[in-house]
Order: C-alpha cells, then sequence, then structure tokens
C-alpha cells in the first residue's frame, strides 16, 4: 500500500518546481534585457518597461507550452496505466491535471496583464520620445530613419508624431495579432468558470476551442518585430559605454563614434510565412508603421514563441488525430433504460473497447451536434460484455440526447464514443478501506467499482486488497435512488450469502423531502425494508455529518490506509478534504485517510 500513498508533499514540489521556473524564466529574461548593452540605448527611450514586457512574454511561451499537456487525455491514461515507472506516488499527480491545467491558464492570465501594462508604457515612452524637441538621446535615437535603404538604422517604431495607437495596434502584425490573443484568452477564462460550465456547457465547449485562434496568433505574433538591438559591428566601432554621451556628435567627421545601427534578427518561421505574397505584402505595409502597443514582441520573443509551442503542438495534433479515428469506430447500442429523474441508461458495444473501473468516456451524437463531445463516466463493470452510461438531463445537449431515444418510433440516434480515460478511481482497489462518496448523477463511477466487486466476489478473486467499502450516495429526490436500486439489492443478497455483510456499509441520503414523505417514512420505520428504496439500509434525511463519519471510521480501522473518493460538487470536496486532514493520524502507521476527486 506503501507506493500508492498520496505524499502531500509531492503536490508541494510538484507545485513548487513549476512557480521556480515560471520565477527563474522571468528573472532570467528581466536581467538580460536590463542589463545586455545591446539594448542600451533601446532602454535610453523605455527604461525598465523593456524588460518588464520581454519577462512576461519569456514566462508566456513558457506557460503555453504547459496548457495542452494537461489536456492529452491519451498521454495521460497511457502514463496511468502502462509506464511502470508512474505506478508510485508519481502516477499520483496525473489525477491532478484539470487542476494544473487551471493554474497555467491563471498564470498566462496574470503575465498576459503584465505583458500589456508594460506596452503600455512602452508605447508612451516611444511616443513621447519621438515628439521630443529636447535635443536629448532619447529623441536623437527616435528621429533616426526609417527610410528602407537605412532600415537597420532606425530604433524607435512610432515613425510619425500624429500616429495614434488604434492606427498603430491594427495595422502591424504583432499589434493584430495581440488583440486577437488577449480576446481569445478573455473569451476561454470567462466561458471555464464554473458556473458557465456547469450550466452552459456548449457555451464552454465551443468558446474553449478558441484556443486553435490563440495558438496561432501566438506563433505569428513576432512577425515585424519592434524592439530592436544594436549589431555586434556597431558595437564594436561605438559602444553605447563609450558613446551614449559624446551623442552630439555623432555626426562630426572628427568623431571617434559613429552613429550606432540596430537590427532585429526575422524569425525563422517568418522567413517561410515571407515565401506567401499576401503575407509579404502585409509585412510591408506594416513596416510603414512598426509599433508598440499592447501586444508587441520582437524578433528574438517572435522566434522563440513558436518553439515554445512547437512540440505541445504536434502532441496536442497527434492527441486528435488518434482520438478521431477512435471515435470512427461503429457503437453498436444494445439496450436503452429510461430511469426516474430523466436519466437514459445506455448499454453499447464497440470492438477493442477495454475498460477499468471508474473510467470514463466522451459521447457524440452527430444529429444533434457534429462538434460537441460530452464526458460520461462508465456505470458497467470491465467484468460485463458491454460498457454502459447513465445521463441526466440537466443541459440543452442532454436534454435532446434523452428526447430522441425517447422518440420510440423514431430510428435509434447514432452515437460516437471516445475513450476510456483514466480516472482517479481506478485506483480504489489498492486501499484497504474505501469510502465512496456521490452527489445525484455523480454516483456513476461507484456503479461500476460496486458491479465490479460484485463480480469479484463472485468469482472468488483473491487478489482483491479492500477489506471493508463505504457508500454513501446523496441525492435530492427519491426518485434517483432508483437508478441503481437493483445493483444495491444483489450486493446485499451476495454479501449475506458469502458470510461478509460487513464489507459493504452504505448510507443513502434524501437532501429534498416534504412533511408527507417523512412521515410515511417514520410510520413504516420498523420494517424490515426501507419503504422508499425496497433496501434493508434506511434512507437518512438531510446531509452527513461527515465529522461523526469519519471520526467512526478512523475508530473502525485504526490503523488502516483509506481512500476516500468524491464525485460531486467542490463545496463537498472541501468539507470531505478537511475531515481527511483532521482525522489522520500524525503516526503514518497508524490510520491515514487519502482524498481523490473525479475531475474531467
Amino acid at each position: 500500500m506503501g507506493n500508492w500513498v498520496v505524499n502531500p508533499w509531492l503536490s508541494v514540489l510538484v507545485l513548487a518546481t513549476w512557480l521556480g521556473l515560471n520565477v527563474f524564466l522571468f528573472v532570467h529574461a528581466f536581467l538580460s534585457y536590463e542589463r545586455d548593452d545591446k539594448y542600451y540605448y533601446t532602454r535610453e527611450i523605455l527604461g525598465s518597461a523593456l524588460a518588464w514586457a520581454r519577462a512576461s512574454a519569456r514566462c508566456l511561451n513558457f506557460n503555453s507550452m504547459l496548457i495542452l499537456l494537461p489536456v492529452c487525455r491519451n498521454l495521460l491514461s497511457f502514463l496511468r496505466g502502462t509506464c511502470s515507472f508512474y505506478r508510485c506516488p508519481l502516477r499520483k499527480q496525473l489525477d491532478h491535471n484539470i487542476t494544473f491545467h487551471k493554474l497555467v491558464a491563471y498564470m498566462i492570465c496574470l503575465h498576459t496583464a503584465i505583458h500589456i501594462i508594460a506596452h503600455l508604457f512602452n508605447f508612451e515612452r516611444y511616443s513621447r520620445s519621438r515628439q521630443a524637441t529636447d535635443e536629448s538621446l532619447a529623441s536623437l535615437l527616435s528621429s533616426l530613419s526609417h527610410q528602407e535603404k537605412e532600415r537597420d538604422s532606425w530604433l524607435n517604431p512610432i515613425q510619425s508624431p500624429n500616429m495614434t495607437v488604434m492606427y498603430v495596434t491594427f495595422t502591424s502584425i504583432p499589434g493584430l495579432t495581440g488583440v486577437i490573443i488577449t480576446i481569445a484568452l478573455v473569451l476561454m477564462v470567462t466561458s471555464a468558470m464554473e458556473f458557465i460550465r456547469r450550466s452552459y456547457f456548449e457555451v464552454f465547449w465551443y468558446t474553449h476551442h478558441i484556443f486553435i485562434i490563440y495558438f496561432i496568433s501566438l506563433g505569428i505574433h513576432g512577425i515585424g518585430g519592434i524592439v530592436r538591438g544594436q549589431t555586434e559591428e556597431s558595437m564594436k566601432e561605438s559602444h553605447p559605454h563609450s558613446c551614449a554621451e559624446s551623442f552630439k556628435k555623432w555626426d562630426d567627421h572628427d568623431s571617434q563614434c559613429e552613429r550606432p545601427q540596430f537590427e532585429g534578427h526575422p524569425a525563422e518561421l517568418s522567413r517561410y510565412i515571407y515565401k506567401f505574397p499576401i503575407i509579404k505584402e502585409l509585412q510591408y505595409q506594416c513596416q510603414q508603421v512598426r509599433e508598440l502597443s499592447l501586444a508587441e514582441d520582437s524578433e528574438e520573443e517572435g522566434l522563440m514563441s513558436w518553439k515554445w509551442i512547437l512540440a505541445p503542438g504536434i502532441l496536442y495534433i497527434f492527441e486528435r488525430i488518434l482520438r478521431f479515428y477512435r471515435s470512427q469506430q461503429r457503437v453498436v447500442i444494445t439496450k436503452v433504460v429510461m430511469h426516474p429523474s430523466k436519466v437514459l441508461e445506455l448499454q453499447m458495444n464497440k470492438s477493442g473497447f477495454s475498460m477499468e473501473v471508474g473510467q470514463y468516456i466522451f459521447i457524440n451524437c452527430p444529429s444533434i451536434s457534429y462538434l460537441e463531445w460530452h464526458p460520461f463516466t462508465l456505470t458497467s463493470a470491465p467484468e460485463e460484455d458491454f460498457f454502459s452510461v447513465h445521463i441526466r438531463a440537466v443541459g440543452d445537449w442532454t436534454e435532446n440526447l434523452v428526447k430522441a431515444f425517447e422518440q420510440r418510433h423514431s430510428p435509434i440516434p447514432r452515437i460516437e464514443v471516445d475513450g476510456p480515460f483514466g480516472t482517479v478511481s481506478e485506483d480504489v482497489f489498492q486501499y484497504e478501506v474505501a469510502v465512496l462518496v456521490g452527489a445525484g448523477i455523480g454516483v456513476t463511477p461507484f456503479a461500476s467499482i460496486l458491479k465490479s466487486i460484485w463480480y469479484k466476489f463472485r468469482h472468488a478473486d483473491k487478489n482483491l486488497r479492500t477489506q471493508t467499502i463505504y457508500f454513501y450516495w446523496i441525492c435530492r429526490e427519491t426518485g434517483a435512488f432508483a437508478w441503481f436500486n437493483d445493483l444495491l439489492a444483489s450486493l446485499e443478497q451476495e454479501m449475506e450469502e458469502l458470510g461478509k455483510v460487513g464489507f459493504l456499509n452504505y448510507r443513502l441520503f434524501l437532501t429534498g423531502w416534504d412533511s408527507n414523505i417523512a412521515g410515511h417514512a417514520a410510520l413504516n420505520f420498523d420494517k424490515a425494508t426501507d419503504i422508499l428504496t425496497g433496501l434493508r439500509h434506511k434512507t437518512f434525511f438531510g446531509r452527513p455529518v461527515w465529522e461523526n463519519e469519519f471520526s467512526t471510521i478512523a475508530t473502525t480501522h485504526p490503523k488502516s490506509a483509506v481512500g476516500v473518493f468524491l464525485c460531486g460538487p467542490q463545496t463537498l470536496a472541501k468539507s470531505l478534504r478537511k475531515c481527511c486532514h483532521q482525522f489522520s493520524s500524525l503516526d503514518p502507521r497508524k490510520v491515514q485517510f487519502y482524498f481523490n476527486k473525479e475531475n474531467f
């Protein structure tokens, strides 16, 4: 069991490593632009805002490289189930993929804000130095020619004092792509909010795929670079440390210092893009109004941007191709069951389909939407000759799917399936004691687990490590309990026949009821079976008092490793996580609770 224990310090180490890399990249880039003599004259105009913009851009590139990796589901499933190296605490970190994905997104937002603010300062300083008439060094540098024959001599991208920020922004590739990147990021982040994702999944689904536009724009953002540095040849002939103070004598014939020359190495990607006539012409037009607005990026950063995202981009494309190929395999629907509370059960077969407990699949129904794929936990067991899902009508897509299957005189809609993909629930049988908590339709992964347990006992599986299971199911309405009543009844009978009545301890909690239901249940409390479910265990009214439940489990299993698994809302997750910490013994040889939450 020791290899499967989740060490919280490992999560802290992973998080600290990621934060440390962000700090290192930021500081390294900041100091490079703040101290490098190549950008001495650039800093004369921009000051430290140059370094702030470049440092934030470096971190943006780094986090844009990471953002796709946590959602490469085939890669995660491969690492989880195939690589023996990950059959240890490191494998557990894969369960936090969505959390890490969100953290990376927040970091991108943070550095985007820094990047934009820094460039607003930069633009103001470029504009101010271009308009200055005080014969200062910044004014002289800003007046260097923009003519084609002297194109390496200019430093300030603002060609005319009359140019506005709007004009400069929307007449250059860096500016236009910067605006697109910012808008795409705002749409993706806002549509991913919990409320929108839960209530309007279609909005989240479509808007989140703007990431394609985000990455394309990021890859070409540096074309027609803005910030320039002094050339190596010019620095040898006219080093800023010795020539900056005598800038008024640069044009004198007897001066040992000449006017500095500047360059911006074109990005390698640009060389290929420029082969297209329309891009070449656009770039030529953009050269007339070099700018540094909220989205400016230099040639160096433009070069690096596409290199940062190239590898994860290729990996993600391969991931999507694989998922598309698997989704095109024929799915045969063998059984359709309509349960109470608008819950649809689909039993299906698919060639080569293999699953583990607690895994999930993505389902698409082309007759409803060609593009939308929705995740659903498998409710079947690996031992069964089919796989199944229970789908509750809670949104437009699921409502339409349920209606499509309710129409008895119409052909059965075609279903496409991608998966299965691994989740934290795969590890449930690695714990001596398992606590399963499902809220509403969140019971689905545990239905798969309970079915698998039934088969394991039927076949006398000696490899089963789990000694006791505590199952909590919290529902708002009585009809929901009918979804898996037969399963629980079969488990009750199986455990009794095998003399293992204490193996499965389940508690059913009804959170929505009226006085008639409660009174009816009280009058029939002495009956052998529950009046609401027909099971031997009585239904409780209200919510569990988790402190009491955990205290009882800790007392009953004083030296066990207890895995707590939840498929439910975040508020419930906070309560369970707190109890896991509160009731875990300081002595590692005694009871330890390990919290695990389903994330799609």
